[in-house]
């Protein structure tokens, strides 16, 4: 049987991520008065001739992370956080393209509004998986160490961009030594080929003995050392639904996900005595 749970704080970088309508709520800093920066402002990486969808694609292809430093007016605080960005940029070059996008450069439009950025406070920073996924964003202050620190697993890559793309979610943790792995995939895979949820699931496989991906199972209360397959479903924006260990039946699935949609979902972030964590850099 499943155990039912909420991992709120393990996903709340997916709900931070995602929403920028809240902060656009917030308001956004003037423009009276300020000087605006170059649009030919040079990022590290090489990548400053492009524009942010072509840097963005450059970076995927590179299998690099896209740091996006979005902007509005050059202020003190813009220049104080712009050398905060390079800093850390520098550090972890071989693993991430950076690029500096100005939220009213018509050339930059599709950039802006794909993430939805437009009225956000800036700085505003966002860390892309090559994969497209948002894994972290930042805004108001931040380190150059919780830049560093910004990767995350390629397990979680994949959760966070197929919730992120509103799928439910399948976790199937095994890896050929764990026991049941074929009946753990049994009702997973009924699931996913009924032609009802087919284009809105998605199944993710993550080695429990994958060092790389420890503190993503610790976040989902998943023994890396688990000697037997476990699923975890998964439902937008970063909500577990049920953890199954062994064997999995569509029906029970199913039973699952009906009663999920009966239950409150996680509150959003920015909401006084949310469940979210608060915004990085708050």
């Amino acid at each position: 049987m499943g155990k039912t749970l909420t991992l709120c704080a393990a996903f709340g970088l997916l709900l931070t991520a995602l929403d920028t309508s809240a902060l656009a709520e917030e308001g956004s800093e003037s423009s009276t008065g300020a000087k605006q920066v170059p649009a030919a402002s040079a990022p590290i990486g090489g990548i400053q001739e492009l524009t942010g969808a072509q840097a963005l694609e450059n970076a995927a292809e590179h299998g690099k992370y896209a740091f996006v430093f979005f902007y509005r007016n050059e202020d003190a605080r813009t220049g104080e956080l712009r050398s905060v960005f390079d800093g850390a940029l520098a550090r972890i070059a071989d693993r991430a393209e950076s690029l500096v996008i100005r939220v009213d450069d018509p050339s930059q439009k599709d950039v802006v509004d794909r993430f939805e950025v437009r009225s956000a406070p800036m700085p505003f920073v966002l860390a892309v998986a090559p994969n497209g996924a948002i894994v972290h964003s930042y805004r108001s202050a931040f380190s150059e160490e919780q830049l560093v620190d910004s990767f995350v697993s390629p397990g979680m890559e994949k959760a966070l961009k197929s919730l992120q793309d509103g799928k439910m979610t399948f976790l199937c943790i095994q890896n050929g030594s764990t026991k049941f792995d074929a009946e753990a995939m049994k009702g997973v895979t009924e699931f996913k080929n009924d032609p009802k949820y087919a284009q809105t699931t998605e199944v993710v496989t993550i080695d429990p003995s994958d060092a790389g991906e420890a503190q993503f199972l610790k976040n989902l209360n998943v023994d890396p050392k688990t000697t037997e397959a476990v699923t975890v479903l998964l439902a937008p924006p970063g909500t577990t639904v049920a953890t199954f260990k062994g064997a999995t039946q569509k029906r029970v699935l199913l039973a699952s996900v009906a009663n999920a949609t009966k239950k409150k979902p996680c509150c959003p972030p920015g909401k006084k005595g949310g469940c979210a964590p608060k915004k990085k850099g708050k």
